[in-house]
């Protein structure tokens, strides 16, 4: 990759938590200071971001986006259309490429909001990406070229892994696996401290053992060629201890529970970008 590309000016369309985990991977890779804008409405927040991270910062979402060759839309879904009403106007000369990491949101509603001429990426991180351990499911459509398909990886693979998917149909899917999926595993973990004490274990032990279990867990699966399945296997002896909790998680149902939990996060994903259809 050349310093020219890597050098690319990037703007940031809304200043919260996920857009300051991505500028903070920026800059650590190395990428100028000078190269990174953003807009943010709340002037505290503007004043965060000059401060700790030293980023030109604006109230305008035009004046961020300004001969930017990437942008960044991080704003919540709701608000993406009065968002990009306001940007088309500016990016209708620079064609910039637009990067959109708003649950639920389509490709073709951008397209129909920004113009249909736009190279646009659709992503789904998650929050781990605030601690470089994200993980993020991407797609494109047709008018990104494969400068811009690199761009966009970079970015999003300075906060964790990231996967192209091939149809924009799965990213619903992704949403309900990796986008809301670290929710899930602070239920467990939650669940867990609480029996833990309820047992008879003091709350800073028992918390600190359960997140210390759960990422090595994580780091073993992450590290391993072998299957979620089989390392569950290897850890559970025959009428031992693990294999009587599991099978309490058997006969409550646990697998049927996880399968509508992820259907009902696919399906409101869904619903969300109905949602913004109606707003039109």
């Amino acid at each position: 990759m050349t310093e020219h590309r890597e050098s690319r000016r990037i703007a940031f369309i809304g200043g919260g938590n996920m857009a300051r985990s991505l500028i903070g991977a920026q800059l650590a890779r190395g990428i100028p200071v000078t190269a990174i804008r953003v807009s943010e409405p709340r002037a505290d927040a503007r004043a965060a971001l000059r401060r700790e991270l030293g980023v030109q910062v604006h109230d305008d979402n035009a004046a961020a986006a300004a001969g930017a060759d990437c942008v960044v839309l991080a704003v919540k879904p709701q608000v993406m259309r009065e968002v990009c009403e306001g940007l088309a106007a500016p990016l209708a000369s620079t064609h910039p490429l637009v990067i959109s990491i708003a649950a639920g949101v389509r490709i073709a509603q951008l397209e129909h909001l920004l113009g249909a001429q736009h190279a646009i990426v659709r992503c789904m991180p998650n929050t781990p990406a605030l601690v470089g351990s994200g993980a993020t499911g991407m797609c494109a459509n047709r008018n990104v070229d494969a400068e811009q398909h690199v761009l966009a990886e970079n970015l999003l693979a300075a906060a964790g892994i990231v996967r192209w998917i091939d149809s924009e149909s799965q990213m619903d899917t992704v949403t309900a696996l990796s986008g809301s999926g670290p929710a899930y595993f602070f239920l467990l973990v939650e669940a867990m401290e609480a029996a833990a004490v309820k047992l008879g274990l003091p709350r800073d032990t028992a918390r600190t053992l359960a997140a210390q279990t759960c990422l090595g867990a994580g780091h073993m699966l992450a590290d391993s060629t072998e299957t979620a399945a089989e390392l569950r296997k290897r850890v559970t002896s025959p009428h031992g201890t693990t294999a009587a909790a599991l099978a309490v998680f058997e006969q409550g149902g646990f697998r049927a529970l996880v399968e509508q939990a992820l259907a009902a996060a696919e399906h409101r994903g869904a619903e969300m970008s109905a949602e913004l259809e109606k707003t039109g």
